[in-house]
């Protein structure tokens, strides 16, 4: 599908055609990168996209076992009234 690029204000830009958006999925803020004379879009994802799959992938293993030591109480105040 062909398109041009247009001014826009003090810019250029291109018009995606309806078509081409619905089959991507793209909306809102997206990522450009320009890359061997390509331009591409891709969607943003969040910084901690993907994690809950990988947390329920390592429950499924058993591998979400806490490896870092409780800390030590520093009294026994810590140990036995603190409550979260």
């Amino acid at each position: 599908m062909k398109t041009k690029i247009v001014p826009i204000g003090n810019s250029l830009g291109i018009r995606i055609p309806r078509p081409l958006l619905e089959r991507t999925g793209l909306a809102g803020d997206v990522e450009l990168e320009a890359r061997d004379g390509m331009l591409l879009v891709r969607a943003v994802t969040g910084p901690r996209a993907g994690w809950a799959d990988a947390f329920h992938t390592m429950s499924a293993k058993r591998d979400d076992r806490l490896v870092d030591q409780p800390p030590r109480s520093s009294s026994t105040w810590d140990r036995d009234e603190w409550e979260w």
